[in-house]
């Protein structure tokens, strides 16, 4: 797996060097965006309207809108600047107990192996947390966020779960048309209710819920392609290419053009005819 960030948990006085990797793998489908008519990739160039050109990646800059079409530019030098010392350390501030954090906080899980000579210190944090069945909760920077993060044991791994910050949770205000707590049901509806979800209740099983959607989409897919479908379609060669060709095309013809001529290549001399004057001193 591909390491996503390097550095070490600390909690107290414990310093743990870990690598992480993300624990989840995405396997949505995903489509290119095709020219209908000759089926070549669309691009999705970077463009200004102002200037109406292509701006290269060196030409951009980052800025925040702090009013409409106003901007506060930002550079990368000031961003390294105010990075904290959780840039590179997974500091654990509370331990708390799971049952406690609401699901909602959570976000992606990633998994942290010990790294250099940190086994230890690594197989010392994992066992504390086993035994005591607490979670860790910690403040991470990841690829330039920063997150709260939640730190727990999955078998013998150290987990990671990054989480929302309470200020990121939406209010439950600004949901539309919620049933008031003080809302009244049919209490036999509610009987026969309760005993339906009795009825469906059990041991939850990960293995038995699969993406019937992707499922589908992939069959169809491989459908098309076995039956070579109509659908399928070869883009043209990019322009790019052809320009290279016609380059060296357009070089070698100029080589061949200042070639010096070779004695066989030489255009052969015409005799002179004598003049009237020779022919007058002869006589």
């Amino acid at each position: 797996m591909h390491t996503v960030w390097k550095g070490a948990i600390s909690f107290g006085l414990v310093h743990v060097p870990v690598k992480m990797f993300t624990a989840v793998e995405d396997k949505d489908i995903s489509f290119r965006s095709l020219h209908k008519d000759c089926g070549m990739p669309i691009n999705y160039a970077k463009t200004c309207r102002h200037c109406d050109k292509e701006i290269s990646p060196d030409e951009i800059v980052k800025g925040f809108e702090y009013e409409k079409d106003k901007f506060v530019i930002v550079n990368n030098d000031e961003l390294e600047e105010i990075k904290d010392e959780s840039a590179k350390t997974i500091k654990i501030l509370d331990f708390v107990d799971l049952q406690e954090i609401d699901p909602l906080y959570f976000q992606k899980a990633y998994y942290l192996s010990p790294d250099m000579a940190g086994a230890g210190a690594y197989s010392l944090l994992l066992e504390a947390i086993k035994q005591t069945g607490k979670i860790g909760i910690a403040k991470v920077s990841i690829r330039s966020k920063s997150s709260l993060a939640a730190i727990r044991v999955v078998e013998n791994c150290i987990c990671l779960e990054t989480m929302h910050f309470p200020d990121e949770i939406r209010s439950l205000t600004q949901v539309p048309n919620l049933p008031s707590e003080t809302v009244l049901v049919n209490e036999k509806e509610l009987l026969m209710a309760k005993a339906l979800v009795e009825q469906l209740s059990e041991q939850f099983d990960p293995t038995k819920y699969t993406d019937d959607y992707r499922i589908a989409l992939t069959q169809l897919i491989e459908q098309k392609i076995a039956n070579e479908s109509t659908d399928i379609v070869a883009a043209p060669a990019s322009e790019g290419r052809s320009n290279v060709i016609d380059l060296m095309t357009a070089l070698q013809a100029s080589l061949d053009a200042t070639k010096a001529p070779t004695v066989t290549d030489a255009p052969k001399k015409k005799k002179r005819k004598p003049t009237s004057k020779a022919k007058d001193t002869a006589s």
